[in-house]
Parts: C-alpha cells; structure tokens; sequence
C-alpha cells in the first residue's frame, strides 16, 4: 500500500479493500473506534447470531479496555444494540463505532457508552436524566442498572423514534421528552446521577442544580473539537471536576451550539498536540487525542521535536493501537492540505491483513458526516529509524470537517510518531487575493 511519490491521489472505494474498507468505516466515525477483532454481521442475523457479536463485543473490545463493572458488562452482552440503528448500518452494530442514526446526529460506539455508565457507578435506586436520547441505546444500557432513567432529546424526530422503541422493547423505567436537555427536568429533579452525551462549553447551570448532593454527573466539556470528558461530584452545592480522558462528540443542535465562544477555524486547520508536548490528562491520556488504544506517552531529550514523542506497541496479530482527532476544514476555502510527520519503526509485521499497517491518515467529512475520502501516509513495515514524510492531498469541496488518524491500526511491532502537523497549503479561487 505504500506509495512512491508524494503526488496528490484520492483513494476511492474501488481503490479500498473489503477489509480496508472496514477499518476506514470504523475509525472514521466522529465517535468510533475499530474493534478488537472481525465482528462482521450481515443483515437479517437470527437472534443467537447477534448473541454472540455481544459476547465478542463485550470478550474483545470492553473487557481489555477496562470495563470491569460485572453489572454494566451484561448490559452490553443484552441490550440489542442493532435494534438502534438503521437497517442499512445493522451489519455493523457490534463493532466498536459511532453510526449515524439521522438528525446529523450518531449512536455513540459501545465502548464510550459502557466508560460513562461505569464512571456514573449506576445504582439500583438511582435517579438518572439523560441529556441526549439520540437513538436511545444509552438509556436501554442504564434501564437494567437503575430505578428509573428521564431522558430528554432536542431533535424531534430522534426523540419521538426512540421513545416509541424503547416503549416496544419494553424499557418501563424509561421515560422520553422532547426539549432542550440543558434546562433539565426540574419536576422529576432531584437526581442521583446525571449523563450528558452532547459536548457543551461548560456545565449548564440547570444540571448543577438539579443533581442531588453527593451525586455524580458525567459529561464531555469543551471546545467543539477538543473536549475531555469529567466525571464531577455535587459537595456543599457545587461541582468537584474529575478529569477522565480526552474525547470528542459531535456537534450540538440548538442554541447552546450556535452560542459557543470558542470557535475552530476551519480556513486553517491544524493539528492540535502534534508534537506530545502538553501534559497528559489524568497523568495517562495523550492530551489533544482521544480513543487512545496501546499509545504511551515517551520522554527523551533526542525526540525529534522537543522531549516527547508518542510510541504505538503491539504483540497481538490484528489488535489496535491508535490516536484519533478531530479538526474543522471547509473545502471551499482550503483546496489543498500538507498532512507530515516524523516517524520510526522496528519489527513492524502486518496484521491478518496486508493493509493493517502503521500510518498516519485523514478521512474528510460533508455536514451530514459522509465520507468523502480516505487519505493518508504510509504505510510501513520492517525497521527504519526516524525518518519525516509529507504528502499533500487534494480537499474534496464539500468538505467541512475531518478525523486525523495516526498508530499501527492491527500491524504488530513498535512505532513512534513525532511533529505531527496540518497545514492549508492553497487557498480555493474565491479566497485569493
């Protein structure tokens, strides 16, 4: 798969691979991440069928990722995750990534749903509101865990989708409304516990106020593109932050989104944390990337590009190790993007399939988050010391945001990454003076 030249190509689908084609489609997603192992599903799978994608699910994806909760475990392994999304997006159900359910809007992947259930330690008679209905799939994991779950979405169609599938599954204990979840649910308030699955700037004040004392609220905050998800807990009326890994969920809808303060500049995008300066979070989490699978942060005073570099190792044939970001690009205003880095490898094997190699790549996006292309550097195998590449790629115009990829993506071997970096390279017509 490696290309000779640095001359601009797209990849197209007749270019991918099937299997390539499935990695793409899971590490692309705004909130997903590829699975451990093939989980492939075809439509029309008969009920023990989708059993045993759970347990696989649940086997090779949460447990090594540390979902260790015996009680939110088998709710991944029961709750039918395919009867959440769309009959075209059922074959991939049970994997590991985000998929779109309408409304701009996505089912978070299942990992992310199991780490926020566990960091909100859901108990028996607990209370739970939910900001963010979405497909429903959260409230259907919490159902089990919990006395009752109040969950409010402000897409109506999403809403009334999910209230009336949940009704059909026969969640009881879980209780739909339409509105902006933000303002919470002050008539059913007190609650125990608080799960916001939409990005905010800051904590709303509402959900401030109508958590319980002592309770827990877990929510990602921060700028569009580069959030960190906390965990905060209500003592003496106010909230004590808890950071627990960086993360990135999609974009609002409604006034709090078209509010925000702090804007990307999708004329000028950029790699956020390229170089791994910036101090972990949670003294363990590569700050500025998210979805972190076998990626340590490493210290040396001979790194190519300050002290720190980031280092991918993995044994096992066909697992993982990656970092995803998020950025804002607009094709009518970039026409061209130098995508570069700073690279070594030793031992580096392929994975089961040729195409799992270490690279670093970017998939672009429409405004309703469809692919528009996959491109990227790489990829590599053997050994070879530090080395840079570059390559420039063509923007597709209907470009408005992307996902930067970078790790060994299931080869076996050790890489490291360095000054990672996005630059706009030409202006489109309209733009130049």
């Amino acid at each position: 798969m490696d290309r000779p030249s640095p001359r601009r190509y797209p990849l197209s689908a007749a270019h991918v691979s099937p299997n390539l084609r499935r990695w793409i489609i899971g590490i692309a997603s705004m909130l997903g991440a590829v699975v451990l192992a093939p989980l492939t599903a075809a439509l029309g799978q008969s009920s023990s069928n989708y059993d045993q994608l759970r347990n696989r699910l649940v086997n090779e994806v949460l447990v090594p990722q540390g979902i260790t909760n015996p009680a939110v475990l088998k709710a991944a392994r029961e709750t039918p995750r395919h009867e959440f999304v769309a009959l075209l997006h059922r074959k991939n159900a049970y994997y590991d990534m985000a998929l779109p359910i309408g409304g701009q809007q996505t089912i978070s992947s299942p990992f992310i749903v199991a780490f926020m259930t566990q960091a909100l330690d859901p108990q028996p008679t607990d209370r739970v509101l939910e900001i963010g209905t979405g497909s429903g799939y959260q409230a259907a994991i919490l159902s089990p865990l919990v006395k009752d779950v109040y969950s409010i979405e402000i897409v109506e169609p999403l809403g009334l989708q999910a209230k009336q599938l949940l009704q059909r599954l026969k969640y009881q204990n879980v209780f739909v409304k339409i509105g902006d979840g933000f303002q919470g649910w002050p008539e059913h308030a007190p609650f125990q516990k608080i799960i916001v699955t939409c990005s905010p700037e800051k904590v709303p004040q509402p959900l401030v106020d109508q958590l319980d004392e002592g309770g827990l609220m877990v929510i990602p905050v921060g700028e569009r593109y580069q959030q960190t998800l906390f965990l905060y807990r209500k003592k003496d009326g106010k909230l004590e932050a808890q950071p627990l890994r960086p993360t990135l969920f999609v974009p609002m809808t409604g006034k709090a989104e078209a509010a925000r303060q702090v804007l990307p500049d999708p004329k000028r995008p950029a790699a956020i944390n390229g170089g791994f300066e910036a101090a972990a979070v949670s003294d363990q989490y590569i700050q500025g990337w998210y979805y972190e699978q076998q990626a340590t942060l490493v210290t040396d005073p001979k790194a190519p590009e300050g002290r720190h570099f980031v280092r991918f190792a993995n044994q096992q044939e066909g697992r993982s190790a990656h970092l995803l970001q998020g950025f804002a690009i607009d094709g009518r205003h970039v026409r061209e993007l130098r995508l570069s880095a700073r690279l070594r490898y030793s031992d580096v094997v392929p994975g089961p399939n040729r195409e799992e190699l270490p690279n670093v790549a970017i998939t672009f996006y429409d405004e309703n988050r469809r692919d528009l292309g996959f491109f990227w550097l790489g990829t590599y195998r053997g050994s070879s010391d530090w080395r840079q590449a570059s390559r420039v790629f063509r923007v597709p115009v209907g470009t408005r945001e992307g996902i930067l990829r970078v790790g060994l993506f299931g080869a076996s071997g050790v890489a490291d990454f360095d000054d990672i970096r996005l630059e706009a390279v030409e202006p489109a017509a309209k733009d130049m003076p």
